[in-house]
């Protein structure tokens, strides 16, 4: 499935594909299995902090798009909605329900969110931006060392490229007029 915008997590799996590949060539089958084991944990991470990262500056933009960049309301929405809170936006363990993130922002906007995310696409976008960040919560709380990811470096990509279409959906929910400037 291809990704319509480059950004970093495609420079890291390209380098971790290569060093897997020299690893492999080198003979160190075994060095090669762990070392991809350890980065498909890395690149999980990677995603889903890259991802808060979008979603939380969205928030922000919206914030002072609404409020005309009224310096106390964005201050109080970043304090109180965004600092420490992206963990709770979503019922990360099911799968196809976002309405507890799009509710934050009003009636209008969550119905309307409910209505086009049951399109084919956006709703599979949806789906593997719940499962990475549900695996991220995983890894993260049930001891990062020793966490057996059942997921390939490859599938979290892919995972990764096809949640990317639900995050900018989300950049253009929040703000249509600077979708597709955010990388």
């Amino acid at each position: 499935m291809p990704i319509t915008e480059e950004t970093f997590i495609d420079s890291l799996y390209e380098e971790q594909k290569e060093l897997i590949a020299f690893l492999q060539q080198q003979g160190q089958l075994s060095y090669s299995q762990r070392v991809d084991a350890f980065l498909s944990k890395t690149l999980l991470l990677s995603c889903a902090s890259y991802f808060e990262s979008r979603i939380t500056d969205s928030i922000s933009d919206y914030a002072n798009s609404v409020s005309n960049f009224d310096e106390a309301l964005v201050s109080l929405v970043r304090i109180k909605a965004i600092e420490r809170q992206y963990h709770s936006y979503f019922n990360w363990s099911e799968r196809t329900n976002t309405s507890k993130f799009f509710s934050m922002f009003g009636s209008t906007i969550k119905d309307s969110a409910k209505k086009e995310l049951k399109r084919g696409d956006l709703a599979e976008a949806v789906a593997a931006f719940l499962e990475l960040g549900d695996l991220r919560n995983l890894l993260v709380h049930e001891n990062f060392a020793v966490y057996p990811l059942e997921k390939t470096s490859a599938e979290i990509y892919e995972l990764y490229g096809q949640a990317l279409r639900f995050v900018g959906y989300i950049e253009g929910k929040l703000n249509p007029i600077t979708v597709g400037e955010t990388s």
